[in-house]
């Protein structure tokens, strides 16, 4: 008998993990988990069939956004597309799987067989272990509902902006699902951590191995090891089989196609770390390793593009987030900011998740400057454009630049309603 398949089988035997759930161990570290095929051809078509998994109605046409990553065009084989959520359609909280945003990094989605693909912990522990999806599956499962968002979502470069109109081409870049999966600190807890592991990074299967650096404080908190996204397996593009969700960072830290996880003693800035998601300061210094995402908002309706039918009584409902924790109050303003009044929160609030917020406007058929705020539990509020210029100590014309990926931009975002009832997006002309 194969060795590796020996000693799992001891193992799972013994009984001796979890209080008799049972887990799979290799105390090699020398093999990796391969990347798979393509499934057969009958099990790849099988979604076409509406009869066995069902298809939305054709009267239905709200999709993704396609937007051509060109930062990267210029690396290995052609980019990949990333897609933004249709903000301006969703309803309630959960983001549908098909219509999720979608950021690869320019790696095409890789066809993983579960059969052969396996999660790798080593590094700074006592016992590496090699963890296949079928041992995963049989330890104690949750489910929780949090968002994912870009650290690039809510701004666009500038050669960008005069074509970003819609609030999904603003801020689409963020979603919330479902998630099922086990949690990594009953993973780390196996594998037993060493004293001086104070840090994890996470791998990825696809071309690039995407590669992100996690600390051990947040890897023990909450961070999921997730096979499943709103009641059925994550979608390929969302990582299938596995990946990690790591509630409230920004999105590169939740690692899809998870392959492996090393605890290290330090932060190792890895390519996108030390590059594309830093902040570049006017005096040459960056923010790095920004990690959490601060207090968001966007009106979703009405919204860049839409147009009101007239005067009269109309909701504004949108979205707010937080990466730290629940948010506790969301206010909309109808007059360019200068008066504001408390929205309705609609349950649930779910701490790291969207929020949906709903407030009654009676439109005059005047201008009008539509505006969310939004507050989490910690008392952080959102913030206006000028204001964040202030928290980072800058000037309006670091917006300007066309060498700098700005990131972690939570600025409020004004959508002026004209008296023919159109909105447009203004926040670059205030």
């Amino acid at each position: 008998m194969h060795s590796q398949q020996s000693g799992r089988r001891r193992f799972l035997k013994s009984g001796a993990a979890l209080a008799g759930w049972a887990v799979g161990a290799v105390r090699s570290v020398s093999g990796q988990a391969p990347a798979g095929s393509e499934p057969p051809a009958a099990l790849a078509g099988s979604e076409a069939s509406s009869r066995d998994y069902g298809v939305r109605s054709g009267f239905e046409t709200s999709g993704r956004l396609t937007h051509i990553q060109a930062w990267v065009a210029n690396v290995g084989p052609p980019v990949a597309p990333a897609l933004r959520t249709p903000l301006q359609d969703s309803v309630g909280i959960i983001t549908p799987a098909p219509l999720h945003y979608v950021v690869d990094h320019g790696s095409p989605t890789p066809g993983i067989d579960p059969r052969q693909h396996s999660l790798l912990i080593h590094g700074l522990v006592d016992r590496p272990l090699l963890f296949t999806l079928d041992e995963l599956k049989r330890l104690p499962a949750v489910s929780r509902i949090h968002f994912l968002a870009c650290a690039g979502n809510s701004y666009l470069p500038l050669e960008q902006r005069q074509n970003a109109k819609t609030v999904q081409e603003t801020h689409g870049w963020t979603s919330c699902s479902e998630w099922t999966g086990v949690p990594l600190s009953l993973l780390l807890q196996e594998v037993g951590v060493q004293k001086g592991g104070t840090w994890i990074q996470a791998e990825g299967a696809e071309i690039r191995k995407l590669a992100s650096s996690i600390p051990m404080a947040k890897a023990l908190d909450d961070v999921l090891v997730a096979y499943g996204q709103n009641g059925e397996a994550i979608r390929p593009e969302q990582g299938y089989p596995l990946r990690l969700i790591v509630p409230g960072f920004e999105g590169i830290r939740n690692v899809k196609w998870l392959r492996r996880i090393k605890v290290v003693d330090r932060p190792y800035m890895m390519k996108y770390e030390g590059t594309i998601y830093t902040n570049l300061r006017p005096d040459g210094t960056a923010r790095w390793f920004q990690l959490e995402l601060e207090t968001n908002s966007v009106i979703t309706s009405p919204s860049g593009e839409q147009r009101l039918p007239g005067p009269g009584f109309h909701e504004i409902t949108g979205l707010a987030w937080s990466g730290g924790g629940a948010i506790r109050r969301v206010e909309v303003s109808t007059d360019g900011g200068r008066t504001w009044k408390d929205a309705q929160l609609q349950a649930p609030v779910l701490a790291k998740a969207h929020t949906r917020f709903r407030f009654p406007w009676n439109w005059d058929g005047k201008e009008a400057v539509l505006q969310s705020r939004s507050t989490n539990e910690w008392g952080e509020v959102q913030p206006t454009k000028a204001a964040l210029e202030r928290m980072w100590g800058v000037t309006p014309d670091y917006w300007l630049t066309t060498t700098n990926r700005i990131q972690h931009f939570n600025a409020i975002q004004p959508w002026k309603v004209t008296s023919d009832g159109r909105v447009h997006n203004v926040i670059w002309e205030t």
